[in-house]
C-alpha cells in the first residue's frame, strides 16, 4: 500500500461543529468540544476529518455564508482553539480537511460591503451586478435569484440565499483574493479541503431564461405532490431545467486546475474532494480535484443489488478511463441530506438495513465518507414546530406555503419540517441525559434533541454493549483497516442477476475477499466459482457466525447478513 496516497486509504468522518460537542456550556458546538472527543473518533477508527464551515458567519445558511475566510466564528472559539484542535487531530494521525465555499460570501462580509455601497468602488466589480434582472432565475433556496440594492441602484445574483450574492470570478481580484485565503489554513497545516457546490460558480455568460412553467415554491410544491411516473418524471426534469443556465460552465475546469496547482506546492499530499458527481471535475486524474463524491449511489429512496450493481458499473468504469485512472469516493449520508437509517428504512428492517448500508459503504472500492452520528445509528427528527426551526430555507418554504400557495398551515409546518435540513443536523448524541450529554441539562441547545437519545441511540449506552451500532461500525472499521484487499483492492461483481444480495470481490494480488450484502429476510446457501479458490475464512459477519472455513460450493447467508470472507 505504500504507493498510495493516505487520502485513498482513509476512513473520512464529517464533523458539523455546531452539532458535535458543547465545551462551554452556550448551547452550540465549539473546538474545544470537538478536540475533547478526538480519543472517541480515533477509537472509532478515524483517520480524517472533513469539518463544515467553522468561519465567522451571520448563519443565514448555518456557515455556508461566510463573512471572514480567515478566522473562527467566536461561537466555535478563537483561531488559537483551532490551531489546538488541528495539532490534536494531527498529534493522532488524523487528518482535517476544510469545507472551502467557493462560489459565494455572505452578504455581511466586507468585500460584498463594499462591492453594494456604490458602482465606482474598487470592489464594483466583484459580484454579479445588473440594472434590471435580466432572466427569471430562481435562486435554489428561497425564489428569486435577483435582489436590489438600493446604494447602487441595481440587483446582484445569488444562486443560494439573498444573503449569498455569487461571486464573480471572472475578476482577476477575486480569484486572487480567494486564493490567498486558501493559502492561509494551508500554511496553518490543513490537509485539504472539501469544495462547496463548485458546479455554481460560473452562470451562463448569455443568462439564458429557463423554460419551467413555475417558481421555486410551486416546484417544491409539485414535487411533495407528484404521484404518479409521468408527474415524478416531469418533477425531475423541472429541476433539472429550472437551474441548467446557472451551473456547470467550462471554465470550471481551468479554475480547478489553479486550485490543485496550489495544493500541489504543499508537502503532504493535500487533497480535494468537489460536492459534486461529475467526474469530468477530476480532469486527466491528476490535474483537478483529486475525488468526487458518487451521488447517484445515494440519490434513490432504497438502496437495491440492483442500483448498486449498476452505479459500480458505470462509476467505475469511467473513473478508470481517465488517463490517470481515477479514485473512487463513496457515501450515503452528510449534513444535506436524511441520515442513512431513516433514508433507506422500509418500516420493518430499519436497523438491519441501516447496517448493511453502513457495510456497503464500507466494503466497496474508493475512500468512504461517514456523517456524524451513524455510527450511533441517529435519525432524522422532524422538528414540527416552525418557532424551532433553524434553516432558513425551511422557514421560507413555510411562509411561501402559508401565504401564497395557501397550504393549511399544520400541513405547511409538516413539510417545512421534512424538507428542513434540521432533521439531520441535531446534536450528536453522547450520553441518555438531558440534551444528549452534548450540553449541560440545563442549557437549551441550539436544535432539539432527538428524544431517542434516551432509549440507547447515544455513544455512552453502546461503548460497551457487543450488539450495539457503535460496535457493529469499530468492528466493520477494524476489518476494513486490517484488509489489504477492501483498503486498494480491484472490484468484480459476482452473482449479476441476483436481486435480494450483492456480492462482489475486492482482490489484489496477494488477497481475494469475498463480500455479500443480503438485503431480504431469505437465507441462501449460494455457491460461488473463483479460479484458484476453494474456500471462505471468514473475516466479519452480522450473523455473529464463528470464524470458521466454509467452501465456496456453499456459502451460507443469513437474513440481511453482512459476510466478508477472506478466500484461499
Amino acid at each position: 500500500m505504500s504507493n498510495l496516497k493516505w487520502w485513498q486509504t482513509a476512513l473520512f468522518y464529517q464533523i458539523y461543529p455546531r452539532s458535535f460537542a458543547d465545551a462551554n456550556a452556550d448551547g452550540i458546538g465549539d473546538f474545544a468540544g470537538i478536540t475533547a472527543k478526538l480519543d472517541y473518533l480515533k477509537d472509532l477508527g478515524i483517520d480524517a476529518i472533513w469539518l463544515s464551515p467553522h468561519f465567522p458567519s451571520p448563519n443565514w445558511d448555518c456557515g455556508y455564508d461566510i463573512s471572514d475566510y480567515c478566522d473562527v466564528a467566536p461561537e466555535y472559539g478563537t483561531l488559537e482553539d483551532f490551531k489546538a484542535f488541528l495539532h490534536e487531530a494531527h498529534a493522532r494521525n488524523i487528518k482535517v480537511i476544510l469545507d472551502l465555499v467557493l462560489n459565494h460570501t455572505s452578504d455581511e462580509h466586507p468585500w460584498f460591503l463594499e462591492s453594494k455601497s456604490s458602482r465606482d468602488n474598487p470592489k464594483a466589480d466583484w459580484y454579479v451586478w445588473v440594472d434590471t434582472p435580466p432572466n427569471n432565475w430562481q435562486s435554489c433556496f428561497d425564489g428569486d435569484a435577483w435582489t436590489y440594492v438600493p446604494e447602487r441602484d441595481q440587483y446582484y445574483y445569488h444562486y443560494f440565499m439573498k444573503q449569498q450574492p455569487d461571486l464573480n470570478w471572472r475578476n482577476p481580484q477575486v480569484k486572487q483574493a480567494m486564493w490567498q485565503a486558501v493559502r492561509f489554513w494551508l500554511d496553518l497545516g490543513v490537509d485539504g479541503y472539501r469544495l462547496d457546490a463548485i458546479g455554481t460558480i460560473y452562470e451562463d455568460p448569455a443568462l439564458t431564461p429557463h423554460a419551467v412553467p413555475m417558481n421555486l415554491a410551486q416546484l417544491r410544491r409539485f414535487s411533495e405532490t407528484a404521484r404518479t411516473p409521468q408527474e415524478i418524471a416531469l418533477k425531475n426534469r423541472y429541476w433539472h431545467d429550472m437551474f441548467k443556465h446557472q451551473w456547470g460552465q467550462p471554465e470550471l475546469h481551468d479554475l480547478m486546475k489553479e486550485l490543485r496547482a496550489i495544493l500541489d506546492e504543499y508537502d503532504g499530499d493535500r487533497m480535494l474532494v468537489g460536492e459534486d458527481d461529475d467526474i469530468a471535475y477530476m480532469g486527466n486524474g491528476n490535474d483537478e480535484l483529486h475525488l468526487v463524491f458518487n451521488f447517484p449511489l445515494m440519490r434513490v429512496e432504497r438502496i437495491t443489488p440492483v442500483h448498486i450493481r449498476k452505479n459500480q458499473q458505470q462509476r467505475l468504469a469511467r473513473l478508470d478511463a481517465l488517463p490517470v485512472r481515477g479514485w473512487a469516493c463513496n457515501t450515503l449520508g452528510n449534513h444535506d441530506t436524511s441520515r442513512i437509517y431513516s433514508h433507506y428504512a422500509d418500516g420493518q428492517h430499519d436497523a438491519e438495513l441501516a447496517r448493511l448500508n453502513a457495510a456497503l459503504v464500507l466494503t466497496l472500492r474508493g475512500t468512504p465518507f461517514l456523517y456524524n452520528g451513524e455510527e450511533i445509528g441517529m435519525q432524522d427528527y422532524i422538528i414540527t414546530d416552525p418557532s424551532k426551526l433553524r434553516d432558513t430555507m425551511a422557514t421560507w418554504y413555510y411562509n411561501a406555503l402559508i401565504n401564497d400557495l395557501k397550504v393549511d398551515p399544520a400541513e405547511a409546518a409538516l413539510r417545512a419540517g421534512e424538507m428542513s435540513r434540521d432533521k439531520n443536523r441535531t446534536p450528536m448524541q453522547w450520553s441518555p441525559l438531558p440534551n444528549a450529554g452534548f450540553c449541560p441539562p440545563h442549557v437549551t441547545p441550539w436544535l432539539p434533541v432527538h428524544p431517542n437519545h434516551a432509549e440507547g441511540v447515544n455513544v455512552k449506552e453502546q461503548l460497551d454493549n457487543p450488539d450495539s451500532m457503535l460496535t457493529y461500525y469499530k468492528r466493520l472499521i477494524h476489518v476494513r483497516k486490517n484488509t489489504p484487499a477492501l483498503l486498494m483492492g480491484e472490484y468484480k461483481p459476482l452473482h449479476l442477476k441476483a436481486k435480494e444480495y450483492f456480492a462482489f470481490l475486492r482482490y489484489t494480488e496477494q488477497q481475494t475477499v469475498l463480500v455479500v450484502l443480503n438485503y431480504s429476510v431469505t437465507h441462501y446457501e449460494l455457491t460461488f466459482r473463483v479460479p484458484g479458490k476453494k474456500q471462505a475464512r471468514v473475516l466479519f459477519s452480522s450473523a455473529g457466525r464463528s470464524k470458521r472455513d466454509q467452501p465456496l460450493s456453499k456459502v451460507s447467508l443469513g437474513p440481511f447478513e453482512v459476510l466478508i470472507a477472506e478466500l484461499f
